[in-house]
């Protein structure tokens, strides 16, 4: 077996490549499943072992037709590309995030950073797969200050910024003026309004999001958040952070 036999390619290396993929998928995985997401531990694990085999199956190949399949490929005419199997785990991995990012309520996008997540951890696999152990280390480390210690940053970021928006549950779609009264009386500029219940239907009150911009002088996320619930009319608000 050339895989057992040649050089960079003992059984040995191939079960450490293996293992640093498994090793990188599952740090990645472990983070965002603490975070209950939809891709949790084990599925960082399986793609990025999945694609760590993927290059060493390239690899073999490649070192296959460079020896014992030569004289088979040269009579049979066919040209081999080796690297194809790799490329298509990277084009086969879009299919998955696809399937992982929705449209949840209030019009949100969600899933985009686990789609994204997954794509670096298919990187990662096949780097590891190749051997290329200083880009898997330092892409450990960096992939994982993103997912795991950037998240909050941003959210705090995005708390501080003048643009807000928020969504809103009311008694009735009059109370919608009422509302946007309030918000024009804290100097704040509605930029749009999406209704999505405009009636009571199964329970649920209406509501609507509110695309807002405060003011300079009060630019309080939490002032405008009590202003509103502090309205007879409204039951509850909330702003909706993507």
């Amino acid at each position: 077996m050339a895989l057992e036999s040649t050089g960079s390619f003992s059984f040995a290396a191939a079960a450490l490549r293996l293992l640093l993929a498994l090793v990188a998928g599952g740090v990645i995985g472990y983070g965002r499943s603490k975070r209950d997401r939809a891709a949790g531990f084990r599925t960082y694990m399986l793609i990025s072992l999945g694609a760590a085999m993927a290059s060493l199956l390239t690899l073999y190949e490649y070192q296959m037709l460079q020896g014992p399949w030569q004289e088979a490929l040269i009579q049979v005419g066919e040209k081999f590309d080796a690297a194809r199997l790799v490329s298509q785990v990277v084009a086969g991995i879009g299919f998955l995030g696809a399937g992982i990012i929705i449209k949840s309520t209030h019009q949100q996008v969600k899933g985009l950073t686990t789609a994204t997540g997954l794509f670096a951890t298919v990187c990662l696999g096949i780097a590891a797969g190749m051997g290329f152990y200083a880009v898997v280390v330092a892409s450990i480390c960096v992939v994982t200050l993103v997912l795991n210690v950037m998240s909050p940053l941003e959210a705090a970021y995005k708390r501080h910024l003048r643009n807000i928006t928020l969504s809103v549950e009311f008694n009735s779609v009059e109370d919608i003026d009422l509302i946007s009264r309030a918000i024009e009386a804290e100097q704040a500029k509605i930029y749009d309004i999406d209704v999505e219940r405009t009636e009571v239907h199964n329970g649920r009150l209406p509501s609507a999001v509110f695309i807002l911009q405060l003011s300079r002088e009060n630019h309080s996320h939490s002032g405008m958040l009590t202003t509103l619930a502090e309205l007879p009319c409204v039951n509850s608000v909330q702003e909706l952070i993507a």
